[in-house]
Parts: C-alpha cells; structure tokens; sequence
C-alpha cells in the first residue's frame, strides 16, 4: 500500500513567526499515526493546512496521491476530520444530526438510513435517545467520529480528540479510534505519549517546527531496547555536574537524569561517579523506554 499522506518541506508563519519551518513526513495508508508535540508546536496549524485552510509559504501536500491546495480542495472528498472540542446543534438527537449532516453532504437517502444505524452502532450510540445537548464530552467526542465516519472517507483527522476528556472518556474514545482504524487510516494530534502508546502503530515528532523523529512505534521503541538508568536529584544545582560528565543524558524533569544502561558494568559506573562527585539522590532506578523518555530525549537535544 502507498501513502496517504505525504508531506514535503512545508513551511508556514504567522506574522515574524516561523511555526513550521521544514515539516517532512508521511502517513502509509491503513495506519494509525499519532502526531506528538508540546502545545504550541504546529500540529494544529499542520492539520489545518492538509484540510485546505492555511496558505503554506512553502512545501508540498498530497492526499491519497492529489496534491492539497489552499481553499476549496478537491483531496478534502478523502477526509474525515475532528476538532478538538466538536461543535453539535444541542437539540438534536445523534441520529437526527448524522441524517442532518448526510443530507447535507449529499449522501444518498437510500444509503443513508443504513450508514447512520451502522456508524451508531460502531460508536456506542445507537440506543442513545437523549438530545446532544445533555451529552457528556466523551459522548459529544464519540459522536464527533461518528460525523467524520459518515461518508466513508479515507483518511480520519482528530486534533487532540482526548485533551478535554476525564481517563473513562480517554480509554473510550481510544478504543473506538483502534477500532475504526479498520475503515481508515487516522492521524491524530496529542500531547499525551501514553495514548500513542496504546494505540498507534506510527509517530511523528514535530519540535521546533521540524520533525525530529518519525517511524513505526516498534521500531523507535526497538533502538532504545538496552534499557535505562534513572536518577533523581535532591539537588538541581548538581544537574549540570551530572549533564556535562553524560552529554548524552536527557532530564524527565528539573530532577531526573536518564541515561542509557545496557548492563551491570555502566549502571556501576553511574553509581561510583554519583558518589566520587558527592552527589545526593533521591532514588536509582532501571527500567525500560517508553514513549515518553524518547520524546523528552529528541526535544533536550533542539
């Protein structure tokens, strides 16, 4: 299978500021890529330029192999998208609203009526008779996927769909996005590595508007495979002793040292140069990477 999407040097700013300055990566069509980056980073600002709503100052886009243009795109007809906080007419019911939103769309009313039961029934909705605007936010969120699913579409865009959701309405809204990755393939923006972890097959990084890292979750996961050695301070003012003697380290936070310890030997050696510089700890631990540490390590090294 190819692409669907493919992102080449794209570039935009607002006003004096770069927020993407060369972003590069591709999504594989069937997969399920989790578009990782701090708040502010330009995962919004990327999504809304493969929807056709920003005018790129530089950079190449294609979905499904057209390429995107900036306003009324023909490579729109391939997508599905979700805002962060999906807005819904409150006196609806879901039903009500997905018949609303395939009228509109111009779906046929042949089909309609069986898609809506259909894409009801896949996001936990179809005995719900309550008007949208007594839905919980994990409910509006999952009728939200059921909008973007409506038309069948080929690619599946969620900006940060679980940001504003309590842990149920997370591991629902997870689940049902690892469950319609069967229908399409889906890039979703978060800030929340262990949602990545739980579902996604694919990461990208943007930091610094690049992207500093992009591969198969297993295959970044498999090249930190050696383990690693936390220590945490008592002291920040000894970070730097500890950052200047292991160049390659990276801070969890102001306290936390991690650095890579495949064996007995390094984690000895750690141990004896914590107590040659005199340096207190709260505690040692080994353990191994996860999502998290290799995304604090790409962004100490911007």
């Amino acid at each position: 299978m190819g692409a669907m999407i493919v992102v080449e040097h794209l570039k935009k700013s607002f006003g004096q500021k770069d927020v993407l300055k060369d972003v590069t990566f591709s999504v594989p069509e069937g997969s399920l890529m989790g578009f990782v980056g701090r708040n502010g980073a330009g995962k919004t600002t990327t999504m809304k330029a493969l929807l056709g709503l920003y005018k790129v100052d530089g950079g190449k886009m294609f979905i499904n192999g057209e390429p995107v243009t900036y306003g009324n795109t023909v490579t729109n007809r391939f997508i599905g998208y979700l805002s962060d906080v999906p807005q819904f007419y409150d006196f609806y019911t879901s039903r009500e609203y997905l018949y609303f939103c395939g009228e509109i769309s111009g779906m046929k009313k042949a089909n309609l009526r069986d898609r809506v039961e259909e894409i009801l029934d896949l996001v936990g909705l179809s005995r719900e008779q309550k008007r949208i605007g007594t839905f919980s936010r994990g409910m509006k969120q999952r009728l939200g996927i059921a909008q973007a699913l409506l038309n069948r579409p080929k690619l599946l865009i969620c900006d940060e769909p679980t940001s504003a959701l309590d842990p149920l309405g997370r591991k629902e809204v997870l689940k049902l996005m690892s469950e319609v990755r069967n229908e399409t393939t889906i890039l979703f923006s978060t800030h929340i590595l262990s949602d990545v972890e739980r579902i996604c097959d694919r990461l990208a990084v943007l930091n610094d508007g690049i992207i500093v890292m992009s591969d198969t979750v297993a295959n970044i996961k498999k090249s930190r495979s050696m383990g690693k050695m936390v220590v945490e301070l008592k002291n920040s003012f000894d970070i730097p002793i500890m950052m200047k003697h292991y160049p390659e380290a990276s801070l969890l936070d102001e306290s936390k040292v991690i650095l890579s310890a495949p064996g007995q030997e390094e984690r000895a050696q750690i141990l004896s140069f914590l107590v040659e510089q005199h340096l207190d700890y709260e505690k040692i631990y080994v353990s191994e990477w996860n999502l998290e540490d290799l995304f604090m390590e790409v962004i100490a090294k911007k």
